[in-house]
């Protein structure tokens, strides 16, 4: 079976995530003062052949230990896409 999932992937809540300063500052100059914070993070898709849903999270989630995510800096939530 093929199986849809994403991957979404954000800095840490503790570090400093400088290109979401960048877009607050320019939504700032835009004059859309109410935003008091940005982060900016990667959504990863991917099209998985597995035998069940399990196998292909487990599959992701071994893309993104090894590949996608930087542990020291990101996390990342995987969703099965229906």
């Amino acid at each position: 079976m093929t199986f849809q999932l994403q991957i979404k992937v954000m800095p840490l809540n503790d570090l400093l995530d400088p290109q979401g300063k960048a877009v607050l500052g320019g939504l700032h100059n835009l004059g859309l003062t109410g935003i008091q914070d940005v982060r900016v993070g990667k959504l990863i898709t991917l099209k998985i052949e597995a035998a069940d849903e399990a196998a292909a999270k487990a599959a992701a989630e071994t893309a993104a230990k090894k590949l996608l995510a930087n542990a020291v800096m990101e996390f990342f939530e995987i969703e099965l896409v229906k």
